[in-house]
């Protein structure tokens, strides 16, 4: 399901940018642009919408849950007490008269017991060298998800001259299905090949280089910036050293011409201009651009959008290929990686490990690769729109540059996380046994919790009316054992 929400995400959204932000304050038939035009905007808001509405009905349905859930009785032992004398063996009566749960913790300090147990808890799972390295690595696998498929959408548009909702309709019904089935085959081959977890580890490695070959491909798969007159070549393309790359010339310096949107149009002459106004057109039919120096007057005439280049159409088929095999066998890797983490915790910790997990994905995984990316992005821009004399958005993008860095920041973390997976498997073959819990059962997260509150014989047996002293167990974090003390009862 985390993986089908985007994949959904990113096909409503492609629906969404079809249709004029405005459509509904205005009428769309009157519209001079499409959603082939750089300026259209699509409606962004649909989707939050869309899904406020869904959360808020889904969540009525809580409401029909009752305020509390009875507790969990033990069917064996509440045979064996009805067999027990109720006067030799009396369940010891709070103050209250409320007949409290064995494995139930105390209310009153449960809490502030369960704030300090967490930080000694953290540490102890932190100081597994292999817990810690799966968990970096599942932070630098999901980064470079975070990061490369935030501007994917964006990267497409870019490289292969495609529309914003062309580009969100590919994602959602490729690259992210792709990665449903490359979960599923991991764990269908973890559970086929009854993987161990050096085995689990090895298939993660091997996972991870083949991904990482993929984004390599992705260097050589794209498609050049192009000619664009006063950014990229000098008006009339003129080669000559010295030659200024300024968007205004001669040729449209009386058309007033603004830098706040970016409407590209392809001269005769096989050059980008950003606008007819700056292609030195002098009417409204894209006729008489004044700027096309080099073909004759009668042929000095624009069309709208950026001018193909050679080879662009099949680099994309190829792209998009590549880029489904790298979502699948990329997402292989998440299986592995729990299943080893499961396997390097206690029994007790397993749920608590989970949640490190999870929190740790979030903090380092889904926060700073998106600013580190788009960051990268900004620096390969060309050129910038500006509005009353401020820098606006970036509008044209070196995208050779563009390929090179925003491909490579993944591959970067791709191989940190190759690095981190081959120290787990050096620990693990070193001292298999220290690092991997094979026994089972144990207790649960709240009842880990509230054995460090000492449970009398761990909830279990009853004090009997006639002793004198009851056993306590302390669940010693430092020796990861429980130890057995002896207490009075009077």
């Amino acid at each position: 399901m985390l993986v089908f929400g985007p994949a959904c995400g990113f096909i409503l959204g492609s629906f969404c940018t079809k249709i004029y932000v405005d459509a509904v304050f205005i009428d769309t038939s009157n519209l001079d642009i499409t959603p082939d035009d750089p300026r259209w905007i699509g409606a962004w808001w649909g989707g939050f919408l869309l899904c406020g509405a869904l959360l808020f009905f889904s969540s009525l349905l809580m409401f029909g849950f009752p305020q509390s859930l009875p507790p969990h009785s033990d069917p064996a032992m509440e045979s064996e007490q009805a067999m027990l004398p109720e006067r030799e063996y009396e369940r010891p009566t709070p103050s209250n008269g409320v007949l409290r749960h064995p494995l139930e913790p105390d209310g009153s300090a449960s809490c502030f017991q369960q704030l300090r147990v967490i930080p000694k808890v953290t540490k102890h799972l932190l100081s597994n060298p292999v817990f810690t390295c799966i968990i970096l690595a599942a932070c630098m696998e999901i980064a470079v998800v975070a990061g490369f498929a935030a501007f994917l959408g964006k990267y497409l548009e870019q490289q292969f001259n495609l529309t914003t909702s062309s580009a969100n309709q590919l994602l959602g019904m490729t690259a992210i299905p792709c990665a449903c089935l490359g979960i599923f085959l991991g764990g269908l081959l973890v559970k086929k090949l009854s993987l161990s977890a050096l085995g689990a580890i090895r298939m993660a490695m091997i996972v991870n280089l083949v991904s990482t070959a993929c984004y390599v491909s992705f260097l050589f798969l794209g498609c050049d910036t192009g000619p664009v007159a006063g950014v990229t070549v000098p008006y009339g393309n003129n080669s000559a050293p010295g030659s200024a790359l300024d968007p205004y010339s001669p040729c449209n310096n009386n058309c007033e011409c603004q830098t706040d949107s970016f409407t590209p149009v392809c001269g005769a002459d096989g050059i980008t201009y950003l606008s007819a106004c700056f292609a030195g057109c002098n009417s409204t039919n894209l006729t008489g651009c004044a700027c096309l120096t080099t073909v004759p007057p009668e042929n000095a005439t624009v069309v709208p959008g950026k001018c193909p280049s050679p080879g662009c159409q099949e680099a994309f088929l190829t792209f998009l290929c590549v880029m489904c095999v790298c979502s699948m066998i990329g997402a292989m890797a998440q299986t592995p990686s729990v299943i080893i983490l499961i396997r390097t915790v206690s029994p007790e910790l397993k749920s608590y490990a989970l949640g490190v997990l999870f929190l740790l994905l979030r903090l380092l995984g889904f926060i700073p690769p998106p600013l580190i990316f788009g960051a990268g992005i900004d620096s390969t821009c060309l050129f910038w729109s500006t509005f009353c004399g401020e820098q606006g958005a970036c509008v044209l993008y070196d995208n050779v540059v563009y390929r090179y860095l925003y491909v490579s920041i993944a591959i970067a973390l791709k191989s940190f996380a190759f690095i981190l997976y081959t120290t787990t498997w050096q620990c693990l073959r070193k001292n298999y046994k220290r690092y991997i819990k094979n026994h089972e059962g144990g207790l649960s997260t709240s009842e880990f919790f509230a054995s460090t509150l000492t449970l009398d014989n761990l909830g279990r047996d009853p004090v009997p009316a006639h002793q004198t002293h009851r056993t306590k167990f302390i669940y010693n974090l430092e020796d990861h054992e429980w130890c057995e003390n002896m207490e009075s009862v009077l």
